[in-house]
């Protein structure tokens, strides 16, 4: 019975503390120092509506936006099915997926030729949840947007630059453009 009643004790003397006080006091201390990143880095329309997270990526595929890389997540941009293909350089089926990709490109962005594709716009990654893709893959995209929505291709690629995120630290990662971002102030350019 003794036994009995220390673990009841030591129960309820590590239950709150550990199991209430801890996980509030490290949500507290999220919403405090990290407010919109611990909320998911949520991403507004100029109406205020949610329309997405600048972490996770999103299918775009009208002209008048910028393309992400594609997805092999589910059915696209899926969390809960987040992953790759699992198809290696030898699978015919990858070759045919990149394939239609490359002649979707090319008749989106007329004039182009295959060889100006960056790979990350004809191939999905790890995740198929990437936000963000090259500064030489939105590029690529420029003359279609602006084509797209009567816009001067100097001011898209002005957004372009202005979007453009360095290495982190200076020298971590490469440059990246966040399509979502993008798409957002590309709409806001042309007060949509």
């Amino acid at each position: 019975m003794l036994d009995l009643r220390r673990g009841a004790v030591a129960l309820a003397a590590f239950t709150l503390p550990v199991g209430l006080l801890y996980p509030l006091l490290l949500f507290w201390i999220g919403q405090v120092a990290f407010g919109d990143r611990a909320d998911g880095s949520l991403l507004r329309d100029a109406g205020g509506r949610v329309v997405g997270s600048s972490l996770i990526g999103q299918a775009f595929d009208a002209p008048q936006y910028f393309w992400g890389r594609p997805s092999a997540a589910g059915d696209g941009y899926d969390g809960g099915a987040s992953g790759a293909s699992n198809l290696g350089p030898t699978s015919r089926t990858l070759a045919g997926t990149v394939q239609e990709r490359i002649d979707a490109l090319l008749k989106a962005n007329p004039g182009r030729a295959a060889a100006d594709i960056p790979a990350e716009l004809v191939t999905a990654s790890g995740s198929g949840l990437d936000p963000d893709i090259s500064p030489a893959a939105a590029e690529f995209q420029v003359d279609r947007v602006a084509r797209a929505r009567s816009l001067d291709p100097g001011r898209v690629r002005a957004l372009v630059r202005d979007h453009t995120q360095g290495r982190a630290l200076g020298f971590l990662g490469e440059p990246r453009v966040n399509v979502l971002e993008l798409n957002l102030a590309l709409d806001a350019a042309a007060g949509r």
